[in-house]
């Protein structure tokens, strides 16, 4: 089961491979983003300053979303959908291991970047440590509520609006917490519960969201 549910990731893997073009627009998209508000707002760096935590985050959860849709769809437009299910695992490690790949895939490449974003608004040292570690205690939680929207809007028409709409609200938690660390690392107060809160968000989603999103996958199936 164990070496399924590792199967199972690099599968996925492998297919983003053969799509990197779709990875590659998320990153464009989240660059594009959080680069363009520099020329809106000014150059004035403690300006920047203030809004870097907010600017970087709404960003990071715009980017998830676009591949959000794609987490089940290709898999249930082609039939392998029904196949996994078949597969001696539970459905729940197999929606668990879609999870882990979309955050290796998405939420792993935005903490990576986002330091090196953080230097244009004026942000050096400890903020950009704290946010790279924001997003990527985080994001894990982004990915799992998103399954289950995924999951819930599944063969639906206009599929992608109703996703949004579901899951945007549930993001807004993970928004301040990861927001407010990096905030609080910016004037020197204490971050490390900013910080606790999202890995605790996480642990929470990766717990829950595969057993809500195995039972949408089996209605959108049946």
């Amino acid at each position: 089961m164990i070496s399924g549910f590792f199967q199972l990731i690099k599968r996925e893997l492998l297919l983003a491979v053969r799509r990197r073009g779709d990875v590659l627009s998320l990153l464009v998209f989240f660059v594009i983003v959080v680069s363009l508000f520099p020329f809106g707002v000014g150059p004035e760096l403690e300006t920047l300053r203030e809004i870097a935590s907010g600017v970087v985050w709404v960003a990071a959860l715009l980017a998830t979303m676009l591949s959000l849709s794609r987490l089940f769809a290709n898999d249930y437009a082609d039939g392998a959908l029904e196949q996994l299910v078949l597969l001696p695992m539970p459905l729940t490690l197999m929606v668990l291991a879609k999870i882990v790949a979309h955050w290796l895939l998405t939420g792993l490449p935005l903490a990576l970047v986002a330091p090196l974003l953080g230097l244009q608004y004026g942000l050096t040292g400890v903020p950009l440590l704290v946010m790279s570690l924001a997003i990527a205690a985080g994001s894990p939680a982004l990915s799992a509520i998103g399954a289950i929207g995924a999951a819930l809007t599944l063969g639906l028409r206009g599929g992608g609006v109703l996703l949004s709409l579901l899951v945007l609200p549930l993001f807004v938690p993970i928004l301040i917490f990861g927001a407010g660390a990096v905030d609080a690392a910016v004037h020197g107060a204490a971050f490390g519960a900013h910080l606790l809160l999202l890995s605790a968000c996480s642990i929470a989603a990766l717990v829950l969201a595969p057993l809500a999103s195995a039972a949408a996958l089996r209605i959108a199936i049946e």
